[in-house]
Order: structure tokens, then sequence, then C-alpha cells
């Protein structure tokens, strides 16, 4: 008979014995256990809860055939899987009840620096103190992919070095070919200006901050106003308004044309100007 008791399985082995009134014995055998965050038995969600989504694949085409694909490293007493453009988890290879297996960071954004892609930030992991734990990405060219390392150089935030020949060409992390025609526009006359010095070099940054933010390789900081809801009958530029008077213009003539067609005595009003955004407009 086998009986199971937090983790111990009890064996009763029947015997027969003489000078005894027992009819068996139990005999302790250790068995790892599969309580806790690490029990394969329990549901996904008891075990693992992301606190956001991760963001769209993005960055070079060329490392997009790692969507869907995780890697495992084991150091030490733990296990590191790494999905690129989406998570990165860690497992405490334990036999204790309550052993760790947490989630290290959710893709997020590219770090860029110089145009080149420089590493992949997987942020909002698991809650760590008074902050979240998040761990950078860091690619390095090999003759084949996998989790080499895993580090931690400061509480709660990881380093993590991916192995892979998809980066060994000298420009398979840069940014500009990544681009839209019109991203590159952009980034062209961004760059003209400032070599032209019509902006400072923090405003071509923040230039290019917009521009890799459009393209999806980083979190949007900016912040969106809300639209204004507009009048149909206010005018909502000089052209715009200067058409409207002009029909009012037109109509007023017509109207004082059909009157004195038919001998009918008006009122001459003084007459009318409109001074818009330094344009001045006069009616007789």
């Amino acid at each position: 008979v086998c009986t199971r008791i937090a983790g111990v399985v009890l064996i009763a082995t029947s015997f027969h014995t003489v000078n005894h009134g027992f009819a068996g014995k139990m005999k302790i055998v250790e068995e790892p256990n599969t309580f806790g965050l690490n029990n394969p038995f329990l549901a996904q969600g008891s075990r693992l809860q992301p606190r956001v989504t991760p963001s769209p694949v993005s960055g070079p085409v060329h490392l997009y055939r790692l969507a869907g694909k995780c890697f495992s490293l084991t150091e030490s007493t733990y296990k590191y899987e790494f999905c690129p453009f989406h998570n990165i988890t860690q497992h405490e290879q334990s036999f204790r009840w309550n052993a760790y297996s947490g989630i290290l960071g959710i893709w997020q954004e590219w770090e860029i620096v110089n145009n080149t892609f420089t590493g992949m930030w997987m942020r909002d992991g698991d809650v760590c103190g008074a902050r979240n734990r998040e761990t950078k990405v860091i690619f390095v060219c090999s003759a084949s992919s996998k989790l080499a390392q895993v580090s931690e150089p400061s509480t709660c935030l990881y380093s993590l070095t991916f192995e892979t020949p998809l980066v060994c060409h000298p420009h398979s992390l840069l940014v500009y070919p990544t681009l839209t025609d019109s991203l590159q526009m952009e980034w062209d006359e961004a760059e003209q200006a400032r070599y032209e010095g019509l902006i400072t070099e923090q405003g071509y940054n923040n230039l290019l901050r917009d521009i890799f933010e459009d393209a999806g390789l980083l979190k949007g900081q900016r912040v969106k106003l809300p639209e204004v809801m507009t009048n149909s009958n206010t005018h909502d530029s000089l052209q715009k308004c200067t058409e409207d008077f002009q029909k009012q213009r037109e109509e007023i003539e017509r109207l004082r044309v059909l009157l004195t067609q038919h001998n009918i005595p008006f009122d001459s009003k003084p007459s009318m100007s409109l001074d818009v955004r330094g344009v001045h407009l006069h009616s007789m």
C-alpha cells in the first residue's frame, strides 16, 4: 500500500510475524515535491501572473524568427528561460515546498545607442521590494543560438547574454535599415537640420526618439493631448475665415441689389472690417 503525505511516500510492506501483533511496517522514501509554484499540475494562471502584455515584435527582421521560441539555462540552483519578444522566467530547482518561480521581465523595448540596437529590455517583472524585476538582454555573435549567461549586477536588475549567429554580420543590428521609407526621410531631414545648425543636439535626439517610437522600437513617452472638438461654424484657419467673409460680402451685395430693384428702402449699414492675424479685410 502506498500513501502520500506532504511530499513523502509511505510504503506499507506486509510480512508474517510470530511474536508481534503488527501486520506490517512503514518504509520512508524521499520524493521531489509537487507543491508550490513549481507544481506542473497547477493551472498556469496560478503559477506565473504577468503584470503587462509584451510589446509587438519589432527591430531587425532577421531576428523575428526567434519569436515563439524559448531557450533555457541552468546555473547553480536556478533554471532560466528566455523567450525572445515575450518574457524571461526564473525557476528555483529545489525540493522546498515554496521554491521560487517568477518572471524577471516582459518584452518592452529596444535599447538604441549610436544608430545600433545594443540590447533588448524586459521590464515589469515580479515585484521585488519597491520595484519590479527587469532584465537587459545582450546579443553576442556565436555559431549557435543559446542562452549563455545570466547575472544580477544589482538587486532586481538582471543581465542576460544571448548568443546567436543572427547578429554576426556587422550591419545586423543597425537601426536605420529597419525603418520605413517615410521614417528614414524624417531621420534624413533631422540629420540635415542638425548639420545646418537649425536644431540643437538635444532637439535632434528628441526627434530621433519620436521616430523610434513611431517605428515601435521604443515605448512611447509622448503625452497625447485630447483632440479639441471644433464647431463646424467656427473658423479653423485664416483661409477658411477669408472664404467665409467673402461669401458673406457677396450675399450682402446680392440682397442690396435685390432690394434696390424692387424699390425697397433699406438702411445702409456702416462698412464692416475684419482683422484676422494681421490681415485686414474690408467691405463697403
